[in-house]
């Protein structure tokens, strides 16, 4: 199966050093050297667009710009790039999400893909309004994606749940296609979640003792469902010609956290109520070494930014082995990302995509089996 790869939009602004956000944080930890404008962010997708990714994550929370207000003003910048919008299902009716989707997929010519996050924490979502306890909002969006399909599939839904209630509920257009959902969580609700309504479940970057771990967990889950899931992971990385050079930068981004801005920020994430968090914050311990927590694996990125904390470093070859390792696994999505995003697109799509391609494991999405062998990218890594 040829691999599916997506970029990643910082809404929150970038940086040639780590930028922070996410998970326990307050909204004014994100923010770096390049601010979040339209023109920077077009700067990216035009870059992915070229390089052959399929899609970019734009995140969702108070501490980054809004993730369908800004892909909806950067898609007509772009012709074959998708959008994989993070949402949160507790601050918009169903009826009127699946009326977005329908929207946004004719406007871009069907280049919508979804990410459902249940919710950050629960002093984040009491900001907004709402006030569940985290397994409430996991029941919630476990009925918020039975009415969204059910109106995507056309029909007219009456629903009473426990949180939602529609009634006489219908779609005049139809999203086409009908996107994708993306979807990720450790906890038992989140599983029953991924297992009754998600197209792909996505993990983030842990070793792959513990990815095989969550894959077969949630294989389970969504056999006794009747169906099957793909499997996505999310990692940054840092990949140069040879290993010495990209370890060269994963030190340099080291170097520029300050210890107090690493006890501040692991404060904060401590805090978190995400099983997925914990788990990031257990492959480090808030220490700054022993932080290769396994080959090419790197947890520094975690020392300061929620969510995602792990990031793939080495040569070009070294990195395409590991995510060839995370394939034998059942990964064939990866949503990647870099400091900054700009120049480690192309690291990445100039050294390591040329490698897989070889390898037969990726094809860029534009190519023709008359123009795949001409892609101008040559595979430049050693070992």
């Amino acid at each position: 199966m040829t691999l599916t790869f997506h970029w990643f939009l910082p809404t929150y602004g970038d940086s040639r050093d780590v930028v922070g956000g996410g998970h326990g944080l307050p909204a004014g930890a994100a923010g770096g050297a390049r601010p979040a404008t339209l023109a920077y962010l077009r700067q990216i997708v035009q870059a992915a667009e070229q390089l052959g990714f399929v899609g970019a994550l734009t995140p969702t929370g108070a501490w980054c710009e809004d993730a369908w207000l800004t892909t909806a003003m950067l898609a007509a910048t772009t012709e074959r790039l998708k959008f994989l919008v993070a949402f949160r299902p507790g601050f918009v009716s169903p009826t009127l999400a699946a009326q977005m989707t329908a929207t946004f997929q004719r406007h871009s010519q069907g280049r919508l893909l979804l990410n459902v996050v249940t919710g950050g924490e629960s002093h984040e979502q009491r900001a907004y309004g709402d006030f569940l306890d985290k397994d409430a909002r996991y029941a919630r969006t476990d009925e918020f994606l039975h009415i969204v399909r059910s109106l995507w599939r056309g029909q007219s839904v009456d629903f009473t749940g426990d949180h939602l209630r529609v009634e006489g509920a219908r779609l005049d257009r139809l999203p086409d296609p009908v996107p994708e959902v993306y979807f990720g969580g450790s906890s038992p609700a989140a599983g029953r979640v991924a297992a009754r309504h998600v197209d792909a479940y996505l993990t983030w970057g842990e070793p792959p003792a513990a990815v095989a771990e969550k894959i077969a967990w949630v294989n389970g889950l969504a056999a006794a469902e009747g169906r099957t899931l793909k499997h996505g992971i999310r990692l940054h990385v840092i990949t140069r010609d040879t290993g010495e050079q990209a370890w060269a930068q994963a030190r340099r981004l080291l170097d520029g956290i300050d210890p107090a801005t690493v006890e501040k920020v692991q404060a904060g994430l401590a805090r978190s109520e995400s099983e997925g968090q914990k788990r990031m914050l257990a492959l480090h311990g808030g220490r700054r070494d022993e932080l290769e927590i396994y080959p090419n694996l790197w947890a520094g990125v975690g020392l300061v930014r929620g969510g995602a904390g792990t990031a793939l470093v080495g040569s070009h070859t070294e990195v395409a082995d590991r995510i060839e390792e995370y394939h034998r696994l059942g990964i064939t999505e990866f949503v990647m990302s870099g400091h900054p995003h700009v120049e480690e697109a192309y690291w990445f799509g100039e050294g390591v995509l040329p490698i897989l391609r070889e390898r037969g494991l990726w094809r860029h999405p534009a190519a023709t089996d008359e123009t795949a062998a001409a892609i101008p990218f040559a595979a430049t890594g050693s070992g």
